[in-house]
């Protein structure tokens, strides 16, 4: 950002217009510069939000790099604290609230938690998204795209290279080496199949460029999986748990909610013991229905229910998907749930065609943190498909890890799924959100609006009734929300208090009804992240205490379409904001 237009943000401030003109004007301005200036925070991050100036670059990871990007935050932050927050109109306010609060936790991560140094996960993750945000999508012509992609190829040597001299290896733990070392791989794929098979559109010279170009990212991707496995995993000594004093900060960045991690805890505990509550009573209704005699206690003590619930369970997992026809299952059930939006008046549909979100295959440099996830277009590239992208089944896992990984993901639960990725959940979500003018809005979007909002649909569909209020589909739906519940409860108690792995398998398992599979991923990704898996518990009981006070204040005039229609028409900011506008309350300031 150039010194004289934050010159020019503090003269502004001090024109004798209008005081609130006068700071809306600076404040969009400063807005409108941050977005015009994320090519020089992150060349691969500004293509994937649809900024396109900077295709042909790929970052700088080096300490120099890093220096310049702390230059702007500190620049943008002092400009932005310069304007008088209660000067700005009320979506100002939220949007300048969001960017503060975006701009200090980029600080603080550089500054204290410092993942540069200790996590190798995030140089690969830049390197496949360099080249498979530009090829993904035909948001340019294709020889352009590949234009580009051999540029950013040119660069992978001096990337990775940064990289290694960036981490310190006895700070990386050892399940991020080992992750790595498996993710680094899938950088091939892309070339293999989103470069080589478009190679024709070339004309001769640019092949042989776009060739040497290949070549010397594939060298040099080699010597990093040499290095990662020769080098960086005989020395990685970190401790993946990032403790207390981290956590709590890095919790209240990602969250931008006055919910503290105790709260959250207690939040989650309490909702533990009620849903399961609530699966046996659902359960023996589909024990009853095999078992019509059944007499069952009074006061069931907790191996009782345990047991109820297993059995109901086993009905539901006799429903199992082929092996290799996940994607395919998806599919068909998301036009069945965007069918149902519609005639039962949910939620506006966007006028997009039939099939507005395409159902593909994970790519294989980003396996191994989820199953699955909604993969949007960036809010600048416009008519461009989203992506729901399912995990194919690893080659190396034994009969029974399949059959566990299926029983976990049986048809009801796909379905579950797909109502949380893509209709109602993320995809809608995402689309009507989008229609909100405020790119920064867009490009800055809330993690616990967001994925609340998947708890919520999931939730919301089954108790309009989806499936014929089908008991399997409502325990399976049951299970998924006790599946967030527990996410929560780990997400702290591994980072801070030092839950084992048989702990938190334990309470995945047996407290959640996990399968093997499933607890296990979700022990390796509650590793690799933190704060993450908290957003959808805290992000849906904000929609549902939003959800509350709407249809009190609305009354008589509450409709579902109306009220979904309006909480999705402000973007995804934190649902505290969503609340105030819709209730007309005052816009509630993070104190970071």
């Amino acid at each position: 950002m150039k010194r004289a237009f934050l010159c020019a943000v503090f003269l502004l401030l001090n024109a004798t217009a209008v005081a609130e003109t006068a700071t809306d004007k600076a404040f969009q301005n400063l807005a409108d510069e941050y977005i015009s200036d994320l090519p020089n925070f992150s060349p691969v991050f500004a293509t994937l939000i649809g900024e396109h100036s900077a295709d042909h670059k790929l970052d700088q990871v080096d300490a120099a790099g890093r220096a310049h990007t702390r230059e702007l935050l500190v620049e943008y932050i002092a400009a932005l604290q310069a304007l008088d927050i209660n000067e700005l109109s009320r979506a100002n306010q939220i949007d300048a609230d969001i960017l503060l609060n975006q701009l200090q936790s980029n600080l603080w991560s550089m500054d204290e938690l410092q993942e540069w140094t200790w996590n190798p996960l995030s140089y690969i993750n830049l390197a496949g998204s360099s080249i498979y945000g530009l090829l993904a999508r035909d948001f340019a012509p294709l020889e352009q795209r590949l234009a580009n992609a051999a540029a950013r190829l040119t660069q992978i040597p001096r990337f990775l290279e940064q990289s290694r001299r960036a981490i310190e290896a006895a700070r990386v733990p050892k399940i991020h080496a080992e992750t790595a070392i498996r993710q680094n791989i899938g950088l091939l794929s892309i070339i293999d199949n989103m470069i080589v098979p478009e190679m024709a559109a070339l004309s001769a010279p640019e092949q042989e460029r776009l060739n040497a170009a290949i070549e010397a990212a594939k060298n040099a991707v080699a010597d990093h999986q040499t290095w990662l496995e020769e080098t960086l995993l005989p020395q990685a000594g970190g401790d993946f748990r990032i403790g207390a004093e981290l956590y709590d900060i890095k919790l209240k960045f990602a969250l931008n909610s006055p919910l503290s991690r105790r709260e959250i805890t207690a939040r989650a505990e309490r909702e533990y013991e009620a849903v399961r509550n609530e699966m046996y009573a659902v359960a023996k209704t589909v024990y009853l229905a095999t078992h019509p005699y059944t007499a069952f206690p009074d006061q069931p003590d907790e191996a009782y229910k345990q047991a109820i619930i297993r059995a109901a369970l086993e009905e539901a997992y006799r429903e199992l998907p082929p092996r290799d026809g996940i994607v395919e299952v998806a599919r068909q059930q998301l036009q069945q749930a965007i069918d149902f939006v519609i005639e039962n008046n949910i939620v506006t549909m966007p006028d997009e065609p039939v099939e507005p979100v395409e159902i593909i295959v994970m790519p294989e440099f980003q396996r191994g943190i989820s199953v699955a996830y909604l993969d949007p277009p960036g809010p600048l590239d416009r008519e461009q498909a989203a992506f729901y992208a399912v995990a194919p089944l690893p080659v190396d896992w034994t009969e029974e890890q399949v059959r566990s990984f299926l029983r976990e993901y049986n048809l009801y639960s796909i379905q579950d799924l797909t109502l949380h990725e893509g209709v109602p959940g993320h995809y809608l979500q995402i689309a009507l959100s989008n229609r909100y003018p405020s790119t920064l809005r867009a490009v800055l979007w809330s993690g616990p609006f967001v994925e609340g909002w998947g708890v919520y649909a999931e939730q919301m569909m089954i108790s309009e009734g989806y499936l014929n209020h089908d008991p399997l589909m409502k325990l399976i739906n049951l299970k998924w929300y006790l599946r967030s519940i527990t996410n929560a409860i780990i997400d702290s108690a591994i980072h801070v208090d030092g839950m084992t792995r048989d702990s938190a398998m334990k309470l995945m398992i047996e407290g959640g009804f996990q399968e093997e599979r499933e607890a296990a991923g979700k022990w390796v990704r509650a590793q690799l992240s933190s704060a993450q898996l908290s957003t959808y518990f805290v992000g849906y009981q904000e929609h549902l205490e939003m959800r509350a006070a709407v249809e009190a204040a609305w009354g008589e005039d509450f409709t579902l379409r109306r009220y979904h229609d309006q909480a999705l028409s402000y973007g995804s900011p934190p649902v505290k904001y969503v609340r105030a506008l819709m209730l007309n309350e005052p816009i509630p300031h993070s104190q970071q």
